[in-house]
């Protein structure tokens, strides 16, 4: 009987030792899924940080060009206001020479007519005469429009005479 019990005791051991396997290879293939799954994380980690750090770069390189656009814009913008500055300058200027050159033409029309001589064209005629030869095809709006509101004036019928300061007079005012 001690050899039945030496057999039994081995073939516990043995019953024991099958489980033991068995339980180890369930946790050896779990550790394997575990590692495998791991090496497949650290593939993924490191591949989304590739995609970050291109990500960054792309950022980086739209946050470069939006600065240059911003410079172009400053740029930009003090060109214009340095453009309005110089067209302010040139209609003011343009302004103090009309005002110049208005008594002078009055004065010079109130003697030609004193010699029976017609008047010379007013600048707004002379105006339209420039504005169809070829060097002034680019003439802007706004400018064109400036000059018009200087040179413009009200429209009286032909013969009425003008005033020694230049002014002219209705033919009731001429009567009276």
């Amino acid at each position: 009987m001690a050899d039945e019990q030496e057999i039994m005791c081995k073939l516990e051991s043995i019953k024991e030792i099958r489980n033991k396997t068995l339980q180890m290879e369930k946790i050896k293939a779990r550790l394997k899924a575990e590692f495998e799954a791991l090496e497949s994380e650290e593939r993924h980690l490191k591949e989304y940080k590739q995609e970050m750090d291109l990500l960054l770069q792309e950022k980086m390189a739209h946050v470069e060009e939006l600065r240059l656009i911003h410079a172009d814009i400053n740029v930009m913008e003090n060109t214009i206001k340095q453009s309005e500055n110089d067209l302010n300058k040139l209609l003011e200027s343009t302004r103090r020479l009309h005002d110049e050159y208005k008594p002078l033409k009055e004065h010079v029309d109130a003697l030609r007519m004193t010699l029976g001589l017609q008047r010379l064209p007013d600048l707004c005629e002379e105006e339209e005469k420039l504005s169809l030869e070829p060097a002034c095809h680019v003439t802007s709006r706004f400018i064109e429009m400036h000059l018009y509101a200087l040179f413009v004036k009200p429209r009286v019928a032909h013969g009425t005479p003008k005033s020694q300061n230049g002014s002219k007079m209705n033919e009731e005012k001429v009567k009276g």
